[in-house]
């Protein structure tokens, strides 16, 4: 399609005997935030590698603007990385680090000039030019190293955890610095990260892979709200999984209670997956919930408690922002739009 920028077409990649990406099927869209997530070792670094051209797909077929780009080497694709490791030139300064790539197509050096100084505000780093790459923060560096990928004027920029060096606040803050960047810049960014909570944050798409294969593309919201297997429910914040019974649609069965629910589509009395979110149940009363149980643990978080309620051989995790004394009987109720119904996995 015209605004798909990069496609990969059934892409597989042996490593030796170990398959590490199984049958990838992925269309990235032109200026679009999408972002790779998974555990490590499930094949998203290596999927951008492949992207890139630092490696070559087993099977399958990659292409850019709708040309095969599979035999086409790193430096004559119109893509650049940003590396956790920012590979920065510490015998150069901001300037010349940035200017690098530009000297290398022999640009004039009034152009050149222009080019770093426009990228330097672009980054906040307008009149870090003569600094040493030693003397910058952590932050400071990634950011030299952002520019010195976006001067070159790529229409992709690979970015595998580049902040993945930084501490917690700082990493926060270059998160909403580098969706801001990527809407200024407007070109397409594909991001590698470990982190949900980055990944929610950032992205306009995101794609969730384990064992090299991809378990859910779609809208951090969608991701977040309607996770398609247990796998991405888990992985994704915390969730409770629990079984269920579809009694008929839109009414299903949890520890032999009915609730109302928003899924429908599946047999009747089909043993099905549930998934309940810990800040969607709501602590009430005992006497007035449908399930009921004991408080086993409380853990303060800072905005919410974290409690584990048992009830019977099950336990519930429950984010709220009231404190119940381990020990208490509370009763539990959940609205149907935050039960989501999956169908049953064998390995759950």
């Amino acid at each position: 399609m015209k605004n798909h920028i990069i496609e990969l077409k059934g892409i597989t990649k042996w490593f030796g005997e170990t398959k590490v990406l199984d049958d990838i099927n992925l269309y990235v869209k032109k200026n679009e935030f999408l972002t790779l997530l998974g555990p490590s070792g499930c094949g998203k670094t290596t999927t951008l590698r492949i992207i890139g051209g630092f490696e070559h797909p087993t099977t399958g077929e990659i292409t850019f603007e709708g040309e095969n780009i599979k035999n086409v080497p790193p430096h004559k694709r119109q893509i650049n990385t940003v590396f956790q490791k920012y590979a920065l030139f510490p015998h150069m300064n901001v300037f010349e680090n940035i200017a690098f790539g530009l000297r290398i197509k022999k640009l004039s050096n009034s152009e050149i000039r222009k080019k770093v100084k426009y990228i330097l505000k672009l980054v906040n780093l307008a009149g870090h030019e003569r600094r040493t790459i030693d003397s910058l923060s952590g932050g400071q560096q990634q950011r030299v190293a952002i520019a010195r990928a976006l001067v070159n004027e790529p229409k992709v920029l690979l970015l595998d955890e580049p902040l993945g060096a930084l501490d917690l606040k700082l990493r926060k803050e270059m998160q909403f610095e580098l969706k801001n960047m990527q809407k200024r810049v407007g070109i397409t960014f594909i991001y590698v990260t470990h982190d949900q909570e980055e990944a929610l944050t950032m992205s306009d798409t995101v794609v969730v892979m384990d064992k090299g294969r991809i378990q859910q593309i779609g809208t951090p919201e969608d991701i977040y709200n309607e996770p398609k297997n247990a796998f991405v429910a888990n992985f994704i914040g915390d969730s409770n999984i629990v079984d269920g019974v579809m009694l008929d649609d839109y009414l299903v069965e949890i520890e032999g209670k009915k609730f109302k629910c928003v899924d429908g589509g599946y047999g009747k009395n089909e043993i099905v997956d549930v998934v309940i979110r810990p800040e969607d149940i709501k602590v009430v009363d005992s006497g007035h919930g449908r399930l009921k149980g004991n408080v086993i643990s409380v853990t303060f978080k800072g905005v919410y408690y974290e409690m584990v309620v048992k009830e019977n051989e099950r336990t519930w995790k429950i984010h709220s922002t009231r404190m119940y004394n381990i020990g208490t009987e509370v009763g539990m109720e959940v609205a149907p739009e935050n039960i989501h119904i999956m169908k049953k996995v064998s390995n759950k």
